[in-house]
């Protein structure tokens, strides 16, 4: 299978038709295989899945070194994107302290650079809006990395529509990204518009609503201390017992083509953007080759309209119980 690809933005950026989360190579959801998280990435190159989602902060920084070894001499097969934005200290994130002054923007990047071991990252996102600095030094100093040579292209993750307009001004976004899923539709009312009215992409992370859709899920207690879906309302207590009920929906109709649930949920939004009028990449994260396979087999399902509309209203907002986040984390959000 060759993947086609998809334009985010109107400044040039083409990417696959759907990209790869890495950070759960590195953190958040069980033990890390380096073996296998490295055979993932080249089996990813080898599918066209070129599209390659990390950060600094995901270890701190050991996904980027991961990367840097998985694409040596690979480079040039790839698609890379990075964030910054957090505050490090002594290689530990400092809770959710941001930091984007101009100065860190650059000491970031270069970090990067280094980690990935190249000399340009091709989209370089804001990891989440710092209200200490303005946004329009943020994107300046994206501006003048672009204009160096260090930066291709210029994203926001998680931004609210004012910062998303505002950045937007000062040196064009080519993407956002966000939690945008069957069952995280938030962006539907005020940013997707916003999108598609200035021509900027979106990259919903965590597709799969942390796994939750595909089928394969327990309760938060059940999974091992250290793995984030521990701490999801999504999965706690009664939030459970409804949510699995909602998704039930996608389990059907999965059957009934014969598919993995988790297909299905990706169908739904590669679907998706046409009805927006702007092109969605979703990025799927996975450290196993088995699951990016299926994941990049989505690619070839058809939905009709009848079972998009059934998606629709089976996950609608209001159906789906539960913050995405715990309070802290969702307290850093713009919107």
């Amino acid at each position: 299978m060759t993947l086609s690809t998809r334009k985010l933005g109107s400044q040039g950026l083409q990417v696959s038709v759907i990209g790869l989360g890495c950070m759960g190579m590195s953190q958040s959801y069980g033990p890390a295989d380096e073996a296998e998280s490295i055979a993932t990435l080249h089996r990813a190159i080898e599918l066209g899945c070129t599209f390659f989602d990390t950060a600094e902060v995901y270890g701190p920084y050991t996904n980027e070194k991961l990367l840097g070894r998985a694409l040596k001499g690979r480079r040039d097969q790839v698609t890379i994107a990075t964030k910054f934005g957090f505050r490090i200290e002594n290689g530990k994130q400092v809770g959710t302290d941001r930091d984007s002054r101009p100065e860190h923007i650059r000491k970031a990047v270069d970090g990067s650079l280094s980690r990935l071991a190249t000399d340009h990252i091709d989209l370089l996102y804001q990891h989440r809006i710092d209200p200490a600095v303005p946004i329009e030094d943020v994107a300046g100093t994206v501006g003048e990395l672009v204009a160096e040579g260090k930066v291709r292209f210029f994203g926001l993750s998680e931004a609210g529509a004012a910062n998303i307009r505002r950045a937007h001004g000062v040196h064009p976004l080519s993407v956002v990204q966000s939690e945008y899923s069957l069952w995280e539709r938030n962006l539907e009312p005020g940013i997707i518009p916003l999108l598609t009215e200035l021509g900027i992409g979106l990259v919903p992370f965590s597709p799969l609503g942390r796994g939750f859709l595909t089928g394969d899920v327990k309760r938060a207690e059940d999974y091992p201390e250290g793995d984030f879906r521990r701490g999801d309302p999504r999965y706690q207590g009664t939030n459970y017992d409804a949510n699995v009920q909602a998704a039930g929906v996608v389990r059907d109709i999965a059957v009934a083509k014969g598919v993995r649930p988790g297909q299905i949920a990706l169908a739904w939004l590669l679907h998706k953007g046409s009805g927006f009028g702007i092109d969605i990449v979703p990025i799927p994260g996975t450290k196993r080759r088995k699951y990016l396979e299926e994941n990049v087999a989505a690619v070839a399902i058809r939905l009709d309209s009848a079972a998009m509309q059934a998606l629709d209203a089976a996950l609608a907002p209001g159906k789906v119980s539960g913050e995405r986040y715990n309070e802290r984390i969702m307290a850093i959000i713009d919107r």
